[in-house]
């Protein structure tokens, strides 16, 4: 019998799939494919999450009687010619709301009649389809809140897709590269493992977790030196859990209580539509009077930032741990890009290249519509003004500097009052803490209330 493809990418879970249950559903064989493009475009913390994930995908394949084909090239391509090598008659697979991954897509569903074969594309892993919710006069949403409402009270979780007992498997299976070769280790990520489990049994972990905390969500979720915050991202990232079972499990066990969290579903999908509406977010201000923005010649200040060697220690910290767990707690994601982009007038580009390379949940639209929402160029930005203080933030969400105190070490000895601006603290306690600012720890680059003042100049300049 001839088999049907089944295209993973950013879906790589058995549980609640579309593109799985409906090839499963043909009653066909199966042949599940992943294709790494060349030359690969995500960062080198997200070759290591996916290298991970897709060992817990076989595994999970497996015990259905079922496999992956790895390949690596350009992705339409491949699954012609696996279509024509297999006889296949379908090819299924779930969206992408990336720009140039969709034009592949409707490369795909037009071509493969072509070639003997159809393809049959599902929903991707988001709430909703960005074509598809509109404002009151017909156009894409460009502030949160409408968009929220709207979603919120449109969006019903459909039913869970039944995960298959069984996939049926071809007759011979196509050759696939070695799973070895798509292990990648970056440099910097060799701590990760010990703090992450990519796969579906990962994120059901992390969803463990949040239903016990959800009704707290409110409270922790600003808090860095809690375990406040879900750290489903990059499950989410890679789809190895159904954004509609988060949905589904969340209400069913706290119903209006798990709104807070709900909102940051709502926000994912949120920078999905600007991405959708937008292609060039990634690369290009939403708002147009940004596009001449005066930046400033990164030089030694992105070094210092990239390597949290700022002299503001939440600003440090926050970089530190993105270094050397390839995530970040998200109020200081929120303040270690205000201080790049506002603090130093660096373009916003620059950080969010360094995020996409060392972010284990690096998703284009998130990370595009995020950088853009702090520099103020996006769609519902903070407003130009806002410019946090790292200090006051760091007082307010650290408050007895355990966190700095994890990630930045060199500080560990200095009591709670001085760790927030160590520049501040009396030569005596510095010394007693062992700390020589400038040698083991630095003076901090700039004056933030200097560099508050250059930025609101440069920002009323673009008004």
């Amino acid at each position: 019998m001839e088999p049907v493809l089944l295209w993973l990418r950013r879906d790589l879970r058995v549980g609640d799939n579309p593109a799985l249950a409906a090839a499963a559903k043909t009653g066909r064989p199966v042949i599940p494919v992943v294709i790494r493009p060349a030359p690969d475009d995500i960062g080198g913390a997200s070759a290591w999450w996916r290298g991970r994930s897709l060992r817990a995908l076989r595994t999970s394949l497996r015990k259905l009687g079922s496999d992956v084909v790895l390949r690596t090239g350009e992705p339409l391509s491949i699954l012609t010619g696996l279509a024509a090598e297999t006889s296949a008659v379908e090819v299924h697979f779930n969206r992408t709301l990336e720009p140039e991954a969709t034009k592949t897509d409707i490369a795909l569903l037009s071509s493969m009649p072509k070639h003997g074969a159809i393809a049959v594309d599902h929903p991707a892993n988001r709430l909703h389809e960005p074509w598809r919710l509109k404002t009151g006069t017909g156009g894409s949403f460009k502030v949160f809140t409408p968009f929220w409402r709207r979603l919120a009270e449109s969006y019903r979780p459909p039913a869970a897709l039944p995960t298959p007992r069984k996939l049926r498997a071809p007759d011979a299976w196509p050759e696939s590269e070695a799973i070895e070769k798509w292990q990648v280790t970056a440099s910097w990520s060799t701590g990760f493992a010990a703090e992450w489990k990519p796969g579906e049994a990962g994120a059901a972990a992390r969803l463990t977790h949040l239903l016990d905390i959800v009704p707290q969500y409110s409270e922790t979720r600003d808090r860095p030196d809690w375990e406040g915050t879900s750290r489903l991202s990059p499950h989410l990232a890679w789809g190895e859990i159904s954004v509609h079972d988060i949905w589904r499990r969340l209400g069913e066990r706290h119903g209006e209580a798990a709104l807070p969290f709900l909102r940051q579903l709502g926000w994912r999908d949120f920078n999905s539509h600007l991405l959708y509406h937008f292609p060039k977010l990634p690369k290009e201000a939403w708002a147009a009077k940004f596009r001449g923005f005066p930046f400033l010649p990164h030089g030694k200040g992105l070094q210092a930032w990239q390597r949290g060697l700022t002299g503001y220690p939440i600003v440090d910290a926050g970089m530190r741990q993105l270094w050397a767990t390839g995530w970040m707690h998200n109020r200081v994601r929120m303040i270690a890009a205000s201080f790049l982009v506002k603090d130093q007038l660096i373009d916003w580009r620059r950080g969010e290249a360094w995020f996409w390379d060392t972010l284990v949940d690096a998703d284009r639209a998130q990370n595009a519509g995020n950088w853009q929402w702090v520099a103020g160029s996006g769609a519902d930005a903070a407003p130009y003004f806002r410019i946090f203080n790292p200090v006051t933030q760091s007082r307010k969400f650290d408050p007895e500097g355990a966190y700095i105190r994890r990630w930045v070490p060199e500080l560990a000895m200095l009591d709670t009052k001085a760790i927030h601006a160590p520049w501040e603290a009396a030569p005596l306690d510095l010394d007693a803490a062992g700390i020589v600012l400038g040698k083991n720890y630095p003076q901090p680059i700039l004056a933030h209330d200097e560099a508050r003042q250059r930025a609101l100049a440069a920002y009323e300049k673009i008004r």
